[in-house]
This record gives C-alpha cells, structure tokens and sequence, in this order.
C-alpha cells in the first residue's frame, strides 16, 4: 500500500547535479529543476478546461432546426426501433415530462449548446480524479478518473450515465453506462437504458473533437459512430437553464400523443419528397457502407434540409 502510496506521489522532477548544471555564472537556488520533457512524457494528457463553443461544420439541419421525419438513413438500426420511431409524434414533447428533459449524455454532444470543462484534482498529487461536462440543457456530467468500478447494473440509470476515462496517449477515451433511456436521433429513433457509450476526447490546438459511439442491443444492429467539432472561446459563458413546465396543448389526462403501426406515412413522404427510394429512408446498417449505393444505384437527392 505505502509503496502505491509514493508512487502516485512522485513529482516528475529532475535533479541536477553541479556537474550538469548549466555554465551561467550562477547556480539554481533550488536543488530541483522541472523538466518540461518528462512532464509530457508522463501518463496525464492535455487539459480540456475551458468553455467550447459548438460548430455545426457537420450535419447542421439535424443539429438545429431537426431531423426529417421519416429520415433514418445511415443509422444502423432495428424493426423495433424502426417500430418505435414510425408511431412517434413530435407533440409528445409537449407533454410536461417531456419540456424540460435534458439531451442524455450521448446526444448531447449533437446539440446547439455552448459546453464548459473543468477538472477536479487532488490537492496534494496533483492528479486529475474528475473530469466535468455541462452544457445549456443538461446536468452536470462527471467521468471519472481515479481507477473506481463501474456500478452494478441494477444501480440507478440517470440521463449523464456513469462515466470512467483512461488516457491513450493525449486522447481521452471514455465509457458511460447507466444511462436513462433516450434517443439517437429527435425524430423519434429510440435508444434503450442498455446502450453504452465509449467517446474519444481529442484536442487539435484550439478545436475539441469528440468522437461518440453508441452500442445498444436492443435497438441498434451495429456501433452507431458520430463525431463533433467545438472551438475554443474564451469570452463564452454557459448561461443557467431555469425551465418552467407550462401547459402547451390541451388534452385530456393520460392522452400521450402517437400514431398506430401502419398509419404514418411519413418514411413515404420524405424519400418521395427528396426523390429517394423508401428503401433507403428506413435505415439499417447496410444504409451506413459505400456499397448500399451500388445496390440502389446512384441517385442524387433533390433537397438537402426540410423547407421549414
């Protein structure tokens, strides 16, 4: 134990002899000097601290104004969650449950929100133990760094999930489990409580990329991989988000607004729209691979966004 002890202790200092001190006329008043080599050689990555502002170089109609209905091409999803997304309805979310849900953790990232990192270190190793994530309209999301076991299964689910980081070099690799159940995509693709995430942090000067991947065995056929860009702004400040649940549509209690199976036409509606075959529009995973277009030929599609 004492010697775990020293060792998450030990300071990447070098000592310089006389010998090898540098020739300036005068010495070092200390017996110590810091190695900026050593340092870096170390197993502790960059630092993330600061406020990140979102850039929507990728997939901005989704991100801000919202998917298509109708739209799952390239997700790489199931007939149950193909199921779930055709018998949603956008006004369910003006339910009172549903005005104030935060994005959950691996959504979030997809979001038009500012974003802000800081870190918790240990005040006498130095060592970063947390590493901490908040945007616009979330809670404050924590990723663990001190070596603690994920929780058990039957531990609660929250909408940040349960999150431990480990360096792989300057990239911060992360997996998130308990996670509430939420969405892959707003419009209406479903993502189960069973669905894990791994993110990768990676810091290129002043841009954060992150790369996330979401596993679900319930909805999902393959890994579902999005990657997002934030740019560093040293004048942002992540506002505070007072929701207040108000009364948006008047409907009788217990009503929660959905179509039958078999009703929406909305799969229809858009691959007609955007002069694509239905085939496409419903997603899976062969959606996702260059060869898909082989299959259906290549067409171009007549409308990038949604008029709105």
């Amino acid at each position: 134990m004492w010697a775990a002890l020293a060792g998450a202790l030990t300071i990447p200092l070098v000592a310089r002899s006389q010998t090898t001190a540098p020739k300036t006329g005068a010495q070092s008043a200390s017996l110590v000097e810091y190695d900026d080599a050593v340092q870096k050689s170390r197993p502790f990555g960059v630092d993330f601290t600061g406020e990140w502002a979102p850039r929507f170089h990728e997939d901005e109609p989704e991100r801000v104004p919202g998917p298509e209905l109708g739209d799952y091409l390239g997700i790489p999803i199931n007939d149950a969650a193909r199921m779930r997304a055709t018998t949603w309805e956008a006004s369910i979310q003006t339910l009172p449950e549903w005005q104030c849900r935060p994005h959950s953790a691996d959504y979030i990232w997809r979001g038009p929100s500012p974003l802000r990192i800081w870190k918790d270190a240990d005040p006498v190793s130095r060592q970063v133990v947390a590493w901490h994530a908040e945007w616009l309209r979330s809670v404050d999301r924590s990723i663990y760094m001190d070596g603690r076991p994920h929780p058990s299964p039957n531990a609660p689910h929250t909408w940040a999930g349960f999150s431990t980081g480990k360096w792989d070099g300057d990239v911060l690799t992360i997996k998130t489990t308990h996670l509430k159940e939420g969405y892959v995509r707003r419009n209406g693709l479903p993502r189960s409580d069973q669905a894990t995430l791994t993110e990768h942090w990676m810091l290129h000067g002043d841009v954060l990329t992150v790369a996330a991947i979401t596993t679900d065995p319930v909805y999902l056929t393959e890994p579902f991989i999005r990657t997002t860009d934030y740019e560093l702004d040293v004048h942002q400040w992540v506002p505070p988000y007072p929701c207040q649940v108000v009364e948006e549509v008047d409907r009788k209690p217990g009503i929660v607004p959905h179509s039958l199976p078999g009703t929406s036409d909305a799969t229809s509606e858009f691959a007609a729209r955007c002069g694509l075959p239905v085939e496409a529009t419903r997603g899976g995973a062969e959606t996702m691979y260059p060869d898909f277009r082989d299959k259906i030929g290549f067409i171009t599609s007549k409308c990038i966004a949604a008029q709105r």
